[in-house]
């Protein structure tokens, strides 16, 4: 339930030929820069390199008071709003909405993403219309500063990795303020309630409760 094939359909990326090498999407959260930097130089005449290693197709909005750091690509008509902060390594699709004080880093977000108002999405990849409500967050570190596992149950997955924020696979929606601890992992389809704070797998077709309570879609 949590490998790529389980999250994501990769029509709608351009990194879909990066990500069918991996099994687990977290273990394409260290070569996003490489692949950037890889995909920049030969997106055509419709993309602008409109500063070094920043790359903005033709239709895509970006607002003047926006931040768009190296290296970073921007889809076919999305909207970079006032006051985001893209710090680099964001490989954003197309129809997105990326919204005031927005901060993204090291991510790659499906088209159709929106990430609106008041949000920090780092270490994360996020899927096909999956959606984040105002001010809900990705936490990419422990704080204890370990290694992410990745719980599911009593199953514990190593990841090896320090930075790994929240996957959330297509049609995903996560309300407002909700924060996704390291090593969120949210199936297709599911839902998180408002206010909540989430760790671990959440199956698709589900809603993720603010008690923690997973009722699978289903059973309402």
């Amino acid at each position: 339930m949590y490998t790529i094939n389980d999250l994501y359909d990769l029509d709608h990326t351009l990194a879909a030929d990066y990500l069918k090498g991996f099994t687990y999407p977290w273990e394409a959260l260290k070569g996003i820069k490489e692949l950037i930097l890889k995909l920049g130089p030969t997106l055509g005449d419709d993309y602008e390199e409109v500063k070094p290693q920043v790359w903005v197709h033709k239709t895509a909005t970006v607002f003047p008071t926006a931040y768009l750091g190296a290296p970073c690509i921007i889809g076919p008509n999305t909207e970079i709003r006032h006051g985001a902060f893209i710090r680099g390594t964001a490989l954003v699709g197309a129809d997105c909405v990326v919204g005031n004080s927005v901060e993204l880093k090291n991510v790659i977000l499906f088209d159709h993403v929106q990430t609106p108002h008041y949000n920090y999405v780092g270490d994360s990849i996020l899927g096909y219309y999956s959606h984040m409500g105002a001010g809900s967050i990705t936490s990419n570190v422990k704080a204890d500063k370990k290694l992410v596992v990745v719980h599911n149950g009593t199953e514990q997955i190593e990841t090896g990795i320090k930075k790994f924020g929240a996957m959330l696979g297509d049609h995903v929606e996560v309300g407002c303020n909700a924060v996704m601890n390291p090593g969120t992992v949210i199936g297709r389809n599911s839902n998180v309630y408002p206010t909540s704070c989430v760790r671990g797998v959440v199956p698709a077709d589900s809603i993720w409760k603010n008690s923690g309570e997973i009722i699978h879609k289903g059973e309402m």
